[in-house]
């Protein structure tokens, strides 16, 4: 491989692995906080991309103004989530919440399936986010340059809100131990619903810019790519935000180089996003940059 192609692969890789790593922050903070493993996460995303399809195609609203309503809703509807399904279930054993997040993911699938359909829609993607640059010799497009760049920067927000704010250092608490925190005077379902609202947030993100890499939108969309996200935040040490997002870099990598080296292979490029998750597991089970929970967390 040439200089020129690896380069190449590295653009692609970042801008691949940025979309998981913005749906595995969500992962990583829900199982920080409650020690949940939210597989409904990656349908969040699914909502998301819907919503600013709709939006769009639809209402045909600016795509700035698309983003921030898709996002809104995207969290209000985590948070709301939480609420019906998970706040009554705080004190029931946690395969009573890991079966409730299941049957929450089957049901958005579905849902969607029977009052919108199974076949995918073209997603109207904004002409400049197709805009395509030619740096030596390294093609990219707007779209594919931009995720990486909104990853990290809200990966920076998300670093604010847990260090420097009140918010941050209540969600840290809680992590430790909800009851606790309850005798101190805060409200633990309010800081839960926040940190759903949070990590849906940044699923509708990642559900947006998929949709533009990849033009289109259909109900299980999020299915795959979910559970990718998931071994991402493993990868990198789930509990921790960063090694969530270094989770998906690497992810990303895995899938772009195994394409690039493989061409024969890239039917099973799935795969490989697992097995480097096994092998990882097998040397470092806490994750490349986790620690251990009982010790810290994020």
């Amino acid at each position: 491989m040439d200089i020129l192609t690896f380069m190449q692969q590295m653009v692609n890789g970042f801008s691949l692995g940025s979309m998981y790593a913005l749906i595995a922050i969500g992962y990583t903070m829900v199982y920080g906080v409650l020690r949940l493993i939210n597989f409904a996460h990656g349908d969040i995303m699914m909502v998301g991309a819907f919503l600013a399809y709709t939006f769009m195609a639809v209402f045909d609203l600016p795509f700035p103004l698309t983003v921030l309503l898709a996002v809104t809703i995207s969290a209000s509807f985590g948070m709301f989530m939480d609420k019906i399904a998970y706040k009554p279930l705080r004190e029931a054993p946690k395969i009573s919440l890991l079966i409730t997040a299941i049957g929450i993911s089957f049901f958005l699938e579905n849902a969607f399936t029977v009052f919108l359909g199974g076949v995918p829609r073209a997603f109207p993607v904004p002409e400049y986010m197709e805009n395509i640059f030619n740096v030596a010799g390294v093609t990219f497009s707007f779209a594919s340059i931009m995720v990486p760049i909104v990853t990290l920067f809200l990966l920076m927000g998300i670093l604010y809100v847990l260090y420097k704010t009140k918010y941050g250092m209540a969600i840290r608490a809680l992590s430790f131990d909800i009851k606790t925190v309850n005798l101190m005077g805060i409200d633990a379902n309010t800081i839960i619903a926040l940190v759903f609202g949070l990590g849906s947030g940044l699923a509708a993100v990642g559900g947006i810019f998929w949709a533009i890499n990849y033009p289109s939108v259909e109900p299980m969309m999020g299915v795959l790519v979910g559970l990718k996200a998931f071994a991402a935040a493993v990868v990198g040490g789930i509990g921790s935000v960063s090694g969530a997002v270094v989770g998906g870099f690497i992810i990303g990598f895995t899938e772009v180089v195994v394409i690039a080296f493989f061409p024969e292979l890239g039917g099973y490029k799935d795969a490989f996003a697992f097995i480097f998750l096994i092998l990882v597991l097998l040397f470092k089970p806490t994750g490349i940059m986790g620690e251990d929970l009982e010790k810290s967390r994020f």
